[in-house]
């Protein structure tokens, strides 16, 4: 076993030292608020000393009757001609000393080392959700962090309160939310089968009914059979117009057209995503140097390794946000942590149904953390 004392400013701070030194099976032995004086001592700056251990399957040096003549022969060396206490010494009594201090602490290691019983239901989880192994450590570290500043006095509860909070500042810096009211065109693309058209129905909806914003239609979906045709049914219940566009002149003569309504909702083919044409077909459609917010859907349902191959077909266009569909059909909502961080962009909705104009919610930082977390 391995043993090393550690000084760091924090318990968050240790844990990184210790998993970068001794591995991720690096246990926790003690841990303890030290001081270091300040010039003039005047300041008296806190700091945290953490005694952690590994098990490198080597046995640990044994002093006893088969080591007691090589004990010796170290003794008599280090003492010829001096008569004192020699390093030899100080090394045996150090390695006696480590070995009785491992044998006091053996029944903490299995209470400390691993995760505690608080931390359990938690971090299983959030397993499951498949959140990134990397936001798990580093959640792990902070829920340590916080066990040890409560002198490991928390309950489940309190773990979801501090998980919760670990999230909400991880996801700090992405802009989660809807609609830029500001913009005058609003298009939803993505791959087949995540429902674009049902959610862009649910968009100006919500835009006509909640806003009360004048409305219309574009389609670029001629490829899809009965997607024209329902993106009329929807226009027609919604009592908006609708503009079907083979070209690049229909979309800008439709763009025109619409000018003085307040948004326009653009949709678009669904195609394999694993066929970049689709992506270039789509470029030379529309005209993005417009005024217009993007969002690229994705079922929640979906592999996260499909989902960034269908980020990066999709990458040549402009990405404004994501809207995650399909959220009744799971319980696994990892997707909603860890591609957002990746790509450093918000989701803008999540779905949860096929009802139009409901079952469609903007999404916020803790809409996702709540669903994570399990509130």
């Amino acid at each position: 076993m391995k043993v090393k004392k550690y000084v760091a400013e924090n318990m968050q701070e240790a844990m990184k030292q210790i998993r970068s030194d001794l591995g991720r099976d690096a246990i926790i032995l003690n841990s303890r608020e030290i001081h270091k004086n300040g010039p003039f001592r005047i300041f008296r700056k806190k700091r945290i000393e953490v005694i952690a251990a590994v098990d490198n399957e080597r046995p640990f040096p044994r002093i006893g009757i088969e080591q007691e003549p090589h004990r010796r022969n170290i003794r008599s060396k280090m003492d010829a001609g001096t008569g004192t206490k020699t390093d030899g010494d100080m090394l045996v009594k150090e390695i006696t000393s480590l070995k009785n201090m491992v044998a006091n602490i053996t029944h903490q290691s299995t209470e400390v080392g691993k995760v505690p019983p608080p931390f359990r239901a938690l971090l299983t989880r959030l397993s499951k959700q498949g959140i990134h192994d990397g936001i798990l450590d580093e959640l792990t570290d902070f829920l340590f962090e916080k066990y040890y500043e409560k002198g490991r006095n928390v309950s489940e509860s309190d773990v979801k309160t501090y998980a919760t909070e670990f999230l909400i500042e991880k996801l700090r810096s992405i802009s989660f939310g809807g609609m830029d009211l500001q913009k005058k065109l609003v298009m939803c693309f993505g791959p087949t089968g995540v429902g674009k058209t049902t959610t862009l129905a649910k968009l100006a909806a919500y835009a006509k009914l909640d806003l009360q914003k004048s409305v219309a239609f574009i389609t670029t979906d001629t490829y899809r059979i009965g997607a024209v045709e329902q993106l009329r049914t929807y226009a027609k219940l919604l009592d908006v117009p609708v503009e079907v566009c083979y070209t690049a002149n229909d979309f800008q003569r439709a763009v025109n057209q619409f000018q003085s309504y307040d948004v326009t909702f653009i949709d678009t083919a669904g195609r394999n995503f694993r066929h970049s044409e689709y992506v270039h077909q789509l470029n030379h459609l529309v005209d993005f140097t417009r005024d217009m917010e993007t969002f690229l859907v994705f079922s929640i349902t979906a592999k996260e390794d499909d989902m960034s191959e269908i980020y990066e077909q999709f990458s040549n266009v402009p990405i404004d946000k994501f809207i995650f569909t399909k959220i009744d059909e799971t319980e696994s909502y990892g997707s909603m942590v860890n591609i957002p961080l990746k790509y450093k962009k918000p989701i803008g909705y999540i779905t949860t149904g096929q009802d139009v104009p409901d079952d469609i919610i903007e999404c916020t930082v803790h809409t996702i953390v709540n669903r994570i977390v399990g509130e």
